[in-house]
């Protein structure tokens, strides 16, 4: 089959010189697919880069409304491309058909769209400040420049670099997006990407509103996310290669906003285990095995008190993983990369309850895996006993006392959630409260009574947390309004006469119903009312 086109400029366009090209695998059947797939120049990636100027330029003479316009349209075009969607997404990641793609993560990715376009039209999330006595007004708006995308190989709708959370979040606040497609998806990210070209076109807005390419070398893409041009980046992905875009992108001063790599820790206090040990057992193996355990919120991290319930646990959490089958991986990568993270769990001294081998499967696969350490041993390592195995594997941790359950909590790295597990009677909240009061600010998303795989998208939602989680604890990838701020600069105006400062900062309210800071009082209203 033909190489596929790139989006630039406005134009589906045969690649130029590419410095190579590359084909996908189907993981449930380690076959590779027909379609071939350009690597793109140091020369496309500028034009692209160019175009994207050009378009920041003119987004921002287009309004609020006609944005949101196009968000609801691009959400209506990717239902009415559902069902080609969901089988180009199957065939590429071997995620199932249903529930997961067509009747959990397609929803959430329209309803993403249609949130982000709700947000741009209210224009509350601009937090906008009129202080009429020094007649300084401020609010956040656009960047004036693309922002590049980099969405993750688990989530091929929700995450997708041409349609997801970042994409969303970066059009809504008035930014084009440069999409480069996560590799293992590439065709459903072309499909998500002529939807919203066709939605660019049918709404007015500037062609270059929505770009995609494929892949790069990666001394381009350093280039792409560190280049004058850019605005902002958003990345989800490993740490390893997280850290590589952040250090060139911070030596040039652009921003950039990381999602890499977390262990989730889940504390189970004694007084659960004594209630619903089994029940627990089922949960930890119902979040841990989700998606083949390829959730950046996969529980890898688990600590108990020994006790004469911590044993039976153990055996319990061994026994449903040792019966269940694994689930199919996302690339050939999968299976060697746990492998390489179990020896360093092992080397650090943690051991094998069951699992810890490639699996006999048709496709890319490894054995549900648990592993044990004492607290103790893990206080002598932690940073390598942190390691995190992307797959249905995780470690146990086994503690003496509360308060070693807590000095193991001080020794966390950050990470996306935190979770306590509870006696239903209240009668341990002092232990709650000694592993909590650290906990709290060793994750973004505390939880309590509940495993954390569930990320709903909802305005209070925190998808983030502190390094090594994320590449800065203030903002999340997820709920809407809150996630747009990465992708918003903050405007003044300082003694700007009315006429002419942006209808958000003006006496009278654009809307009627955005709220604003008048004089320190948050209001519906215009000046002076």
């Amino acid at each position: 089959m033909s190489l596929q086109p790139v989006l630039i400029a406005g134009k589906w366009l045969e690649a130029k010189n590419t410095t190579g090209t590359f084909n996908m695998t189907n993981p449930a059947t380690k076959s590779k697919l027909p379609e071939s797939y350009p690597v793109s120049t140091k020369e496309e990636v500028h034009e692209a880069l160019e175009a994207g100027k050009k378009a920041a330029d003119e987004l921002r003479t287009f309004s609020p409304e006609k944005i949101a316009e196009f968000l609801e349209l691009f959400a209506k075009k990717i239902e009415e491309h559902t069902e080609e969607l969901v089988n180009a997404a199957n065939l590429e990641t071997a995620l199932p058909k249903e529930p997961r793609l067509r009747s959990g993560e397609l929803p959430r990715t329209a309803n993403q769209l249609r949130l982000a376009a709700e947000a741009a039209r209210d224009r509350s999330w601009c937090m906008a400040v009129l202080d009429t006595k020094t007649n300084i007004h401020s609010k956040f708006g656009a960047l004036g420049a693309p922002v590049v995308v980099m969405g993750p190989n688990n989530f091929p709708f929700a995450f997708n670099s041409a349609a997801g959370g970042d994409f969303a979040a970066a059009i809504a606040a008035g930014n084009p997006v440069i999409a480069k497609a996560n590799t293992s998806h590439c065709r459903t990210t072309k499909i998500f990407a002529e939807a919203a070209f066709n939605a660019v076109n049918e709404t007015g807005l500037p062609p270059a509103t929505v770009q995609l390419i494929y892949r790069t070398s990666p001394d381009v893409g350093f280039m792409l996310v560190s280049h004058p041009l850019v605005g902002a980046t958003g990345f989800t992905g490993g740490r390893q290669s997280g850290l590589k875009l952040k250090k060139a992108a911070d030596k040039a001063g652009k921003p950039i906003y990381l999602e890499m790599s977390s262990v989730n820790p889940v504390f189970i206090l004694p007084g659960a285990l004594t209630e619903r040990l089994q029940d627990i057992a089922t949960e930890l193996y119902g979040s841990c095995s989700l998606g083949a355990g390829q959730f950046c919120t996969n529980p890898g991290f688990v600590v108990i008190q020994r006790d004469e319930k911590s044993e039976a646990f153990i055996n319990s959490l061994g026994k449903i993983f040792r019966e269940n089958k694994p689930g199919i991986l996302l690339s050939s990568s999968g299976p060697q990369n746990i492998v390489d993270a179990i020896k360093v769990l092992k080397k650090a001294g943690a051991e094998i309850v069951v699992g810890g081998k490639e699996a006999n499967e048709a496709g890319y696969a490894f054995s549900n895996t648990v592993l044990r350490v004492s607290a103790e041993n893990f206080l002598k390592n932690p940073r390598d006993l942190q390691t995190e195995a992307f797959g249905t594997v995780s470690l146990i941790v086994v503690a003496e006392s509360i308060e070693q359950m807590a000095e193991v909590a001080n020794n966390l790295e950050g990470n996306l959630t935190g979770s306590l597990y509870t006696s239903t009677k209240g009668d341990d909240d002092s232990d709650y409260s000694k592993i909590e009061n650290v906990l709290r600010l060793k994750v973004g998303r505390l939880l309590n009574d509940k495993m954390p795989t569930g990320v709903a998208v909802v305005p209070s939602m925190n998808h983030g947390g502190p390094f090594p989680a994320t590449g800065h604890p203030g903002f999340t990838a997820v709920g809407i309004p809150r996630s747009m701020l990465r992708f918003a600069a903050l405007h003044c105006y300082d003694n700007v006469r009315p006429h002419r400062l942006p209808e958000e900062l003006q006496d009278k309210n654009p809307t009627g119903k955005m709220w604003r800071m008048i004089d320190g009082q948050w209001s519906q209203g215009n000046v002076g009312i």
